[in-house]
């Protein structure tokens, strides 16, 4: 069962939320919801995937790497 609440919005706020609606009819809740379920991750990244990624950035600080250029002509795609 939904609980019902008061909450105080900035009028730029509540326009931008009444911006997001889907369509005219649809409620705050809905809107909301739709939001906070994109906010939120179901499956966050492993402690072995962000370091991987921490380590291909400091490749790319470092200049290991290869354009998309470079690797067409070593595979013979150009």
């Amino acid at each position: 069962m939904a609980a019902s609440t008061t909450i105080c919005l900035d009028p730029k706020v509540k326009e931008m939320l009444a911006s997001l609606k889907s369509h005219p009819q649809e409620s705050y809740n809905s809107v909301v919801e739709r939001l906070v379920n994109m906010a939120i991750d179901p499956e966050p990244l492993s402690e072995e995937t962000i370091k991987r990624i921490e380590e291909g950035l400091e490749d790319i600080k470092k200049g290991r790497y290869y354009t998309e250029e470079e690797v067409a002509k070593e595979l013979g795609l150009e």
